[in-house]
């Protein structure tokens, strides 16, 4: 009986986390002076793409799908690149002024990132970046990279030092040991970190919306901004936009769901 009360309880939860998304899904599929039709339906009366052609054979709204990708995966892999090596310091070595380091990288999530929209549009226009990639990917890492060396810390202090100490006895250097060995074995914990940093940029709105300006360097959520007009709102695109928006993420997770679940919980084992 408590096991069916559970599952009766994750089912009510199930659908109430999905209904949103397949509203919207069924939105994209209907004309738009249908959409507020009373009583409201689920299902449209006539069924069209309409929508999805209107985005796909846009080169602007294609440009925003560009525009998010070359950013999103830009900002994962250099934040990548850097919170392996900082992790890799602050797991395997000891030195004046690690612990203040430390918690500083912790105390920078502690800090609400609109507070910081006016410090880096400033840095921005003061270094010529506005409106660039540049302007986007450099913002962007300030606020993954943190979470990223947390992640990844925590991952390389649960495996055993010994097997840096075995690549140094047998002559390997330090970076061999780190990329050769750790890197491997540490696929889960670098895979959750991917797809948070990816995550995170990819549905970025507040700074995108700040320093762009043209439409062609906007990102897809502020693209999405951009299609409502001053008269009216083309809603069936903007639920088609916003379905294909999710679809990249979606990929990512059910692809490496298995390594994402792992690395989220393998680097809270030992600190």
């Amino acid at each position: 009986m408590v096991s069916f009360l559970i599952h009766i309880g994750l089912l009510l939860g199930l659908i109430y986390a999905a209904f949103p998304i397949l509203w919207m899904l069924a939105m994209s599929f209907r004309p738009n002076p249908e959409i507020f039709d009373a009583p409201p339906r689920l299902f449209p009366k006539q069924p069209t793409i309409d929508a999805y052609k209107a985005i796909i054979f846009t080169p602007l709204r294609l440009r925003y799908f560009l525009n998010s990708y070359i950013v999103a995966f830009s900002v994962t892999f250099l934040t990548l690149i850097i919170a392996i090596l900082a992790a890799y310091s602050l797991s395997r070595f000891s030195y004046p002024g690690k612990k203040i380091i430390h918690m500083f990288i912790i105390s920078t999530q502690t800090m609400p990132p609109i507070t910081l929209l006016i410090p880096f549009f400033g840095m921005i226009v003061a270094f010529r970046l506005y409106n660039t990639y540049f302007a986007l990917i450099f913002t962007y890492m300030a606020l993954t990279l943190p979470y990223a060396v947390l992640m990844m810390t925590g991952y390389f202090n649960t495996i055993p030092k010994e097997l840096d100490e075995a690549v140094l006895v047998d002559g390997g250097s330090r970076f061999y040991a780190l990329w050769r060995v750790l890197v491997p074995i540490s696929t889960p914990g670098i895979i959750a970190t991917s797809i948070y940093t990816f995550l995170l940029s990819w549905n970025e709105f507040l700074f995108a919306l700040t320093l762009t300006k043209t439409n062609e360097m906007r990102t897809v959520p502020v693209g999405i901004l951009q299609m409502m007009g001053e008269h009216a709102y083309e809603w069936n695109q903007m639920m088609a936009i916003s379905i294909l928006g999710s679809i990249p993420i979606l990929l990512i997770y059910l692809v490496a769901q298995k390594q994402f679940l792992a690395g989220m919980t393998a680097g809270s084992v030992k600190a």
